[in-house]
């Protein structure tokens, strides 16, 4: 399945794409540059050989994969700062 050739952090990633998040709503949640969201975004494109956002969405739920919901910007933030 092409979706085991995703790293941990372009999963993370994919699931706010597929809650429809925007870059800089991934960026705040995750830590992480608006930048690298749009590099992880790419390379989950490329890995999956798909070239829009609603294919991303169809692949995702005919594999059945990634329907949960990620977790709160507040989960992260309590997470990363031992809260």
């Amino acid at each position: 399945m092409r979706f085991e050739a995703l790293s941990s952090r372009e999963r993370e990633v994919l699931g706010h794409v597929l809650q429809g998040r925007l870059n800089k709503q991934i960026a705040g949640d995750l830590g992480i540059q608006e930048r690298t969201v749009k590099t992880h975004r790419q390379s989950i494109m490329v890995k999956l050989k798909i070239r829009s956002v609603a294919a991303l969405a169809r692949l995702s739920q005919e594999a059945g994969v990634f329907t949960a919901e990620p977790p709160s910007s507040h989960a992260v933030f309590a997470n990363r700062h031992g809260c």
